[in-house]
């Protein structure tokens, strides 16, 4: 209730929609997420990074999950309505793995200097984030905007080792994800398979960051 969103929400159209704008409605999500994110920045500009990123978190309760957030080409069909609430979650997952607010910051304005006054796809966009990010988000993006499925991160902790995969996953799936072990913060690179981290004590307390846009299991429970 700190703001009127459909104000900011319409307002940022001026940047993703109205100067990028998509060749085709499937690729519709080029304006509804990242003006969607837009509604987070301006809670942070305002009111502080931990409300933006609380609001942000709050709207994965709109996202249903039933259908890709990319539409199909060529028969002038959108794809899902969770291209708003779970887009922006992907770009804010994307923000977190960056890890620099200072680089996405030039990123979004970028995006909108690079492609100013143009009608552009989703490749547009994903090659542009790779390239100044340098980081590959191929397999990110087609989880989040080609698929259904949520990424689970699942892990279990015998002694002083964790054994780490990503569950519930496209094929060769790999997204780094920060977590805290024993109130540290650490970078976790998980894959497809079981892979092993050493841990300096045994059964350590383990918070995965609640700002990747994921579920996370621990299969042994507790």
């Amino acid at each position: 209730m700190l703001f009127d969103f459909i104000i900011v929400h319409e307002s940022g159209h001026e940047w993703f929609a109205n100067n990028i704008t998509h060749n085709d409605i499937a690729d519709m999500w080029i304006h509804e997420s990242f003006t969607n994110y837009s509604e987070s920045l301006f809670l942070e500009y305002h009111f502080g990074k931990e409300k933006a990123f609380e609001y942000t978190r709050g709207q994965r309760l709109n996202i249903q999950n039933k259908s890709p957030i990319i539409g199909t080409y060529g028969i002038h069909r959108e794809g899902s309505g969770d291209m708003y609430d779970k887009g922006g979650n992907m770009l804010h997952t994307i923000r977190q793995i960056i890890n620099s607010d200072e680089k996405w910051r030039e990123i979004l304005r970028g995006l909108n200097k690079t492609f100013y006054h143009q009608t552009i796809d989703t490749a547009d966009v994903e090659n542009y984030i790779n390239e100044k990010s340098g980081i590959n988000f191929s397999k990110v993006f087609d989880q989040y905007l080609r698929d259904v499925r949520l990424p689970s991160f699942e892990y279990f902790v015998k002694n002083k080792e964790m054994k780490i995969r990503w569950g519930n996953v496209i094929k060769d799936f790999d997204m780094p994800i920060r977590v805290s072990i024993n109130g540290k913060a650490k970078w976790l690179s998980p894959t497809t398979k079981w892979t092993k981290v050493e841990l300096e004590q045994a059964d350590p307390a383990i918070v995965v960051d609640a700002n990747f846009y994921i579920t996370t299991q621990n299969i042994l429970g507790g």
